[in-house]
């Protein structure tokens, strides 16, 4: 659904006029503050994944008001784009809830979940870094021979044809172009042409995205595309010419959104309540099908902290019992490939993720920052975690507990972690496969999960 498309974008021309400053500092940070004071939003540590209804209904009604109160402020015009209680509820009951993304054999229902919901997560897979550009479709091959992967959102290039890509420049183009027909050629080789892609990460600018929309060699209109948010809550109009550009060429659009621990938003309970607005930035503003959410905090920049998983488990309660908007959660992790500490951070996130009503963007390791760090096997990891949870009905305060165990095993480690193995280390680059000992590694991890509670489905 595109919400009247261009009216919003007259507001983005003919709203408030109001410089950036006084936006954040008179209006963003205050009105934050505020709602979290008026709903009386607390942060409890010692529950990481709460079974607190009333507090999740609580989020949401601060995130509405705040949303309706403050606006989205668009840095190039110095405008503040608002919207109506009524046009926000007309929008809500009129956005679907489900998409079907992909194509032919491989298409999939993306939907939105249920609390406690026994339908498991739709999955996308996401290593969410940069790669060297040789063995970028290897390790895209990795990734979709995935049996659980529902989707993709592949490693980004760096480079191009060894120059070092540059934002709306000619190199951008061309990276953006391998990028893309690499996918396509790597979906085909593992005999999934239609898999649903989100894409394409190489391009960052709006000219990026628009030179990759081509149905015959890149981006379909069965894709899922991203349009980001400036820190905090604001737009500009490089982002609001891909989100009109996704509406038309026909892509689902997804609403790709952090808020900062520790920045404009405050802590957790703050945090909380903007990650929940942001649902609705990307409803009426980016005319989004679906809201991809990674809060991170400002020090570790992850969300598998305590304080951030009770975030990712407070945003996606809020959003799964007061909606029907299709959200999912990224997993942001400290700890490296091929460390035991990876694998319960991937795991946390998951369950939280998946109990309080989201589906699943996994995963990016070593703080998102490290060249070549990131495997499909801490993706798979919390893939199957998700799906078991789910299946076996687990509840809020059952994934409560399992997760308080599983911050027992990392936390003393977030200011120290390990940054472990590449892709290169890891797995046969030439076979697209783990090695043997990493493999055994993710097999004894399993073991101790299921020792836990968490009953595996295979």
């Amino acid at each position: 659904m595109a919400y009247r498309l261009w009216e919003v974008m007259k507001r983005s021309k003919n709203g408030e006029f109001m410089e950036e400053k006084e936006y954040l500092h008179k209006r963003l940070i205050p009105g934050i503050a505020g709602v979290v004071k008026k709903y009386n939003i607390k942060y409890d540590r010692s529950n990481p994944v709460p079974s607190d209804d009333e507090l999740a209904d609580r989020i949401w009604q601060a995130a509405r008001e705040f949303f309706l109160t403050v606006g989205v402020y668009n840095q190039d015009t110095h405008r503040i784009i608002k919207f109506s209680e009524e046009e926000l509820n007309e929008a809500l009951y009129s956005a679907p809830s489900q998409h079907l993304v992909g194509e032919g054999k491989d298409a999939r229902i993306f939907g939105h979940r249920q609390v406690e919901d026994k339908r498991p997560p739709f999955v996308i897979y996401s290593p969410d870094i940069t790669y060297d550009e040789e063995n970028f479709l290897s390790i895209c091959l990795a990734y979709l021979k995935e049996p659980l992967l529902d989707g993709l959102c592949a490693p980004v290039l760096e480079q191009f044809m060894g120059m070092k890509i540059t934002s709306r420049h000619p190199v951008e183009l061309g990276g953006s172009m391998h990028h893309a027909m690499s996918l396509r050629e790597a979906a085909r080789l593992v005999g999934r042409p239609g898999v649903f892609f989100v894409a394409v990460g190489t391009a960052e600018s709006d000219v990026g995205q628009i030179h990759v929309s081509d149905p015959n060699w890149g981006i379909r209109p069965s894709d899922g595309r991203l349009v980001g948010s400036i820190t905090e809550f604001m737009t500009n109009n490089s982002m609001l010419n891909k989100a009109t550009h996704y509406q038309q060429y026909g892509s689902f659009g997804g609403s790709l959104t952090g808020a900062i621990f520790g920045g404009y938003a405050g802590g957790a309970e703050g945090t909380a309540v903007l990650e929940t607005a942001y649902h609705l930035k990307g409803l009426m503003v980016h005319q989004c099908q679906f809201q991809q959410n990674f809060p991170f905090h400002l020090k570790y920049g992850a969300n598998t902290t305590r304080e951030l998983l009770w975030v990712v488990s407070m945003y996606s309660q809020a959003i799964a019992r007061n909606t029907h908007l299709v959200q999912d959660s990224n997993g942001f992790s400290i700890a490296g490939p091929g460390t035991d500490m990876l694998y319960y951070e991937a795991a946390a996130h998951s369950i939280a993720s998946t109990v309080s009503g989201a589906n699943l963007w996994e995963n990016a390791p070593a703080m998102n920052k490290y060249h070549n760090r990131g495997t499909p096997l801490e993706c798979r990891l919390s893939a199957e975690v998700g799906h078991a949870v789910a299946v076996q009905g687990m509840t809020r305060k059952e994934a409560n507990e399992i997760v308080n165990k599983l911050l027992a095993k990392y936390e003393d480690k977030v200011d120290n972690p390990p940054l472990g193995k590449t892709y290169q280390e890891m797995y046969d680059i030439n076979r697209a496969e783990p090695h043997v000992e990493y493999m055994d590694q993710f097999k004894r991890i399993k073991e101790e999960l299921s020792g836990m509670g968490i009953k595996f489905l295979f």
